[in-house]
């Protein structure tokens, strides 16, 4: 079987799979799912996002950058001078991954780190100026995998979906 075929194959399975978990996605008399139904959408979301990682690590690796690396990134152009402690607490990762992160995209020239003027035992990372030329390349790469994820999708549509993952968002973050 060729590559064509298995992925094509693959494809077809998982459709299979999407349809077969939208068959049973019932809903009572007043569009509330049933109760039997709920966990339903937690494989679909969980699909949406890994499907929505992968198409953007392959738009970002066109740039040179990894999966996670946009993230620091973006927070760090947000606030430029953040601790790895902090850039882990925003990022929701543990103080080791963070720690590595940064080792490897200090090495690939994206980032630096520098002892904190005031405080000689905190280190701050810092874009460097290589870093920041990148950032036009993370937002074009985040706006071709949004645009290729909400192909075929009306404006209210859309508008629907983010106040919809918004709302779940909200309902999981408050749930801890």
């Amino acid at each position: 079987m060729g590559k064509k075929d298995k992925s094509e194959k693959k494809a077809k399975q998982k459709k299979i799979k999407i349809d077969k978990i939208l068959d049973h996605a019932a809903v009572d008399g007043e569009g509330q799912p049933e109760a039997a139904t709920a966990p339903v959408l937690a494989p679909l979301l969980a699909q949406a996002a890994r499907s929505m990682r992968t198409v953007l690590s392959r738009n970002l690796l066109e740039s040179g950058l990894y999966a996670g690396q946009d993230g620091v990134m973006l927070a760090l152009a947000e606030t430029d001078g953040l601790t790895a402690g902090a850039l882990a607490g925003h990022l929701g990762v543990k103080a080791p991954t963070m720690t590595r992160t940064i080792g490897r995209m200090e090495a690939q020239g994206f980032l630096k780190r520098k002892p904190d003027a005031t405080d000689a035992r905190l280190t701050k990372v810092y874009l460097t100026e290589n870093g920041r030329e990148r950032l036009q390349a993370i937002e074009a790469a985040a706006d071709l995998s949004e645009t290729t994820a909400l192909k075929g999708m009306t404006d209210k549509q859309i508008r629907t979906l983010a106040k919809l993952l918004k709302l779940v968002d909200a309902n999981l973050q408050g749930s801890e």
